[in-house]
């Protein structure tokens, strides 16, 4: 079984797991700029949509897909327009953006294809965030990937975010690298923010992403590795 569509771990085991708390933290002060790379509309929301809301730097959002497969009963331009606006939406709670969208076919993101693309568009930032390359997703994979090799290509520190390793790993999994891992301690606003803009996904909200889902992206922290 996929281990997204198999039972996964409770928020609350998370939170009960001192682990988290004992992560250092992750330094922002450096920062002049980031770019955020998202295999889905979401996912820069839930990874880390509280470190965006406290950040006040120049921010890129790289789109990769537009989620149109999420649906797969609807027809894919209905979902293309319904899961952008549903990101424009949630931009709005979390500061200025500028978005760039790739429009790569959802659930066939290919690193030969995605790389290129996202070298040009890392050049010049200070870090990039993307999604881990271990997520057991395919498309969050691709992209933590192609984000890695386009880093390195042009300097640019990367910084990956978990989104479905907190439903699918369990408290000091020996899979997630820990030793490697930062948190991000958010202001009460930042979280606040954050949990309207994962309210703006409607369109994902009680299928894709049920409440027991969604828990995991509610704390008052955030966790990336380096």
């Amino acid at each position: 079984m996929n281990r997204i569509d198999a039972p996964g771990t409770s928020e609350g085991e998370w939170r009960a797991w001192p682990g988290l708390a004992g992560l250092p933290l992750l330094d922002v002060s450096r920062w002049r700029n980031a770019v955020v790379v998202a295999a889905h509309p979401d996912d820069e929301v839930l990874g880390v949509g509280g470190l965006l809301a406290q950040l006040d730097i120049p921010v890129r959002l790289i789109a990769v897909t537009d989620g149109e497969k999420s649906h797969p009963h609807l027809p894919p331009a209905e979902i293309t327009a319904v899961r952008r606006a549903e990101t424009e939406a949630a931009l709005a709670h979390l500061g200025d953006c500028e978005v760039h969208r790739l429009g790569m076919p959802d659930a066939d993101v290919r690193d030969d294809e995605l790389t290129p693309v996202l070298k040009e568009l890392v050049r010049g930032f200070d870090v990039c965030l993307a999604p881990w390359e271990y997520d057991a997703h395919c498309d969050h994979e691709a992209a933590g990937r192609s984000a890695l090799a386009a880093g390195a290509a042009g300097g640019v520190e990367v910084l990956r975010f978990p989104i479905w390793a907190w439903h699918w790993a369990k408290p000091a999994d020996p899979a997630m690298p820990w030793a490697d891992a930062l948190r991000v301690p958010l202001t009460p606003d930042a979280a606040a923010r954050k949990r309207a803009a994962i309210g703006c996904f409607t369109s994902q909200l009680g299928t894709i992403l049920p409440p027991a889902i969604v828990e995991h992206f509610e704390r008052d922290q955030e966790v990336l590795f380096r």
